[in-house]
């Protein structure tokens, strides 16, 4: 398969079970190789996993629900409790994180760039969640990409004793596709790209 048919594959998915098409040794080296090869400025490495399954998957989606039972309206919360309960249906979820502590340090090595190392990392960071969603999905396995944070990031940070330079970025929900991912729509191209000669 060309890269970008692969590409193809990688679509939001919603509505996940509790089912993984690969063994969760298989998911784990899948997700080594991908921190190992996502680029980064500086080969900084600064982005990091943490990978939730059974039990603290779940926990993590209690976590979210909490949070958002005291800032969402009781009357407007069930449409919301949905969207958790679906994600809590998945088998799985991967939380990524920026170590600001590596950036810090790069910002002190390298004081010319100092205001760009921490939208260097976030780049990197969309880098490893592309190559992890589009890997994911070549496995056969959907996934969606969420943000909850940073309403969210006291809480995870203290239920599963995340270091304090680890900065949340996303939440992915992952297991099998039990739905066709929506329709998606394109922009004209014309409108996003040009060539010059």
């Amino acid at each position: 398969m060309m890269f970008t048919d692969i590409m193809k594959l990688r679509r939001s998915r919603y509505n996940l079970s509790k089912r993984l098409p690969m063994s969760e040794k298989q998911l784990k080296e899948l997700l080594d190789q991908c921190l190992l090869q996502a680029p980064s400025a500086f080969n900084s490495q600064s982005a990091r996993l943490l990978l939730l399954l059974g039990e603290k998957h779940e926990q993590l989606w209690q976590v979210v629900r909490r949070c958002l039972q005291a800032v969402v309206p009781s009357d407007k919360f069930e449409p919301t409790d949905k969207k958790i309960a679906s994600f809590a249906a998945a088998y799985g979820t991967i939380l990524y994180y920026d170590d600001m502590d590596t950036v810090s340090r790069l910002q002190a090595q390298f004081p010319d760039y100092k205001e760009n190392f921490p939208v260097w990392a976030q780049q990197a960071n969309g880098m490893l969640q592309f190559a992890v969603w589009t890997a994911l999905a070549q496995a056969g396995v959907g996934a969606s990409l969420q943000h909850y944070n940073p309403l969210i990031d006291q809480e995870v940070q203290k239920t599963f004793n995340v270091l304090p330079s680890w900065h949340l970025v996303a939440q992915m929900p992952f297991g099998a596709a039990s739905a066709p991912a929506e329709d998606k729509t394109y922009l004209p191209l014309d409108l996003r790209f040009r060539v010059e000669k």
